[in-house]
């Protein structure tokens, strides 16, 4: 206990030292806005002192002339008065209006930006500027972009051109200098559909953080450029590597709402409008701690509606963190979802990943999510110590981890020796159809339905567990189990909701199963 608090203390310290450096904008026009101010301070113990309020509009888009009187300006003022940039004021102004300093560095962990800040900085004509490296390339005179994306340089040593985008010095740097640092303030953002909902995204990180990432991690590829392709090829070699059970979907579509999608805790794919599939079945909701990053040219366009776009649904179904456009970024200059999780993995908090995925500021991309959220905090060897006290539907994702990662080291054995006792000890569907697969696998029919059999006592299922309750159920009829198997079909079509494509599948299966199960009925006991 003693070595235990040793070791605790240098890192609770070096945390509240960190939560010390950070600062919160709010609308003070906005109730909600300074709730959520509020509320963030409190659980992360960020000084009340460090929220600064401005009376900013109330629209999520905002023009440029606005944007400088109302938050550039203001902000980038009091943060020299408060001395957490250090600079000298210039009697000069830049093209857009903006103060000019000479700036000497800064000392901000992270700039969280809370719902009821505008998002967007329109297009302004009069600031075009066909200016090098962009020069003739139309595309890069725009001087549309984030709010966040344009923040993050108050702190750069002299004025940039608002038109086309600025390289990140962050980008893909381990190890950054402190000149490199000094130039880039990291930015996120609590926002959502509501003010509940930007709320939730600190409540759920710190849950996740005491718990460590629990689920199964999903893979969507088959997008309409190769170089995407080829990040999340990337990513789920990673996610496979870092033990999670992995649905990788090559398809040139997105999930259908008929695929397995159960305790998504990690989501990467593209490339759809709007928000599809598994994610519509009603009820779904993400587990805490969830990170999901869809590519998409406007998946940030709006982060207040939950239907329109993809950050504003996934945040309105309890996703912890995501990232997004808010106007065509073009894909090399949007976050790379592999080197994302790599930082993310390797312990990178969630701020100081975004950044490190991302090649170019002043441009679209959004962060939305707290910021020092660390969701591997928790290792998966620390999940089985505690694992009777895991929240008891997600406990045994953890147990499958740990076979995954067994069975990436050629001790496949083992990994079903330990999936047998773990379900013994604590049946469940996910458990049970893990270990069914590989007994079946094995030649051991009559095992696999037995694990199956113990994993089924809940007379109905969650909607996000009806794909893998119809894949239980194609298991036991072709270990030929068909009643069994009849029963789960039936269980499903009890349920309202059920999507019309899954109900004809498990209408057409269980006439199957049926009749299988006249010609094999089970014996009496």
């Amino acid at each position: 206990m003693w070595l235990s608090c040793l070791l605790v203390l240098p890192a609770k310290a070096a945390a509240d030292e960190l939560a010390r450096r950070v600062l919160i904008l709010a609308n003070a026009s906005d109730a909600g806005s300074m709730r959520i101010a509020q509320h963030y301070a409190e659980q992360r113990a960020v000084p009340v002192a460090n929220i600064i309020a401005l009376k900013l509009p109330l629209a999520e888009t905002i023009a440029w002339p606005e944007f400088v009187a109302a938050i550039w300006q203001p902000l980038q003022d009091e943060l020299v008065h408060r001395a957490w940039i250090d600079a000298i004021p210039m009697s000069l102004k830049d093209s857009a209006g903006r103060k000019k300093y000479a700036v000497f560095g800064h000392r901000i962990a992270a700039l969280v930006i809370c719902r009821g800040v505008p998002l967007r900085v329109s297009h302004d004509p009069s600031l075009e500027a066909d200016r090098p490296p962009f020069k003739g390339r139309d595309i890069f005179r725009t001087n549309a972009g984030a709010v966040d994306a344009e923040l993050a340089l108050m702190a750069a040593n002299g004025s940039y051109p608002v038109s086309g985008f600025v390289q990140n010095p962050l980008f893909q740097n381990l190890r950054p200098t402190a000149l490199e640092l000094a130039q880039v303030i990291k930015i996120s953002r609590l926002d959502g559909p509501t003010v509940d909902e930007a709320n939730a995204l600190v409540d759920q990180a710190m849950a996740a953080e005491r718990t460590g990432l629990l689920g199964r991690a999903y893979v969507d590829i088959g997008g309409i450029y190769p170089d995407g392709d080829r990040w999340l090829e990337s990513t789920a070699t990673q996610l496979k590597d870092l033990g999670f059970d992995l649905t990788v979907d090559r398809d040139a579509n997105t999930f259908s709402e008929v695929a397995r999608f159960d305790a998504p805790v990690l989501y990467f794919g593209w490339y759809a409008n709007d928000l599809n599939g598994p994610f519509t079945l009603p009820g779904f909701r993400f587990p805490p701690g969830a990170i999901a990053l869809h590519i998409h040219s406007y998946s940030a366009h709006t982060l207040h509606s939950a239907r329109e776009g993809w950050c504003g649904p996934l945040l309105a179904r309890g996703v912890t963190a995501t990232m997004g456009n808010v106007y065509e970024p073009y894909l090399p200059f949007t976050h790379q979802p592999q080197l994302f999780l790599r930082a993310l993995a390797s312990g990178f908090n969630l701020v100081d990943a975004a950044y490190y995925s991302l090649s170019v500021l002043s441009w679209q991309g959004v962060l939305v999510g707290d910021p020092l959220y660390r969701p591997f905090a928790v290792s998966n060897a620390e999940q089985l110590e505690k694992n009777s006290a895991l929240p008891a539907p997600l406990a045994p994702y953890a147990l499958l981890r740990h076979m995954r990662m067994l069975e990436s080291v050629d001790h496949s054995d083992d990994a079903l020796a330990f999936g047998r006792k773990a379900l013994g000890e604590q049946p469940s569907l996910v458990l049970g159809f893990a270990v069914a697969q590989r007994l079946r696998a094995a030649g051991d029919l009559s095992g696999a339905a037995q694990a199956l059999t113990l994993s089924l006592p809940l007379p109905a299922f969650r909607p996000d567990e009806w794909a893998l309750a119809r894949d239980a159920a194609n298991l036991l009829v072709a270990l030929d189990r068909p009643a069994q198997g009849e029963a789960i079909y039936r269980t499903l079509l009890r349920e309202k909701d059920l999507p019309r494509e899954l109900r004809l599948s498990c209408q057409r299966e269980v006439d199957a199963a049926a009749g299988g199960s006249a010609k094999n009925p089970p014996p009496r006991r």
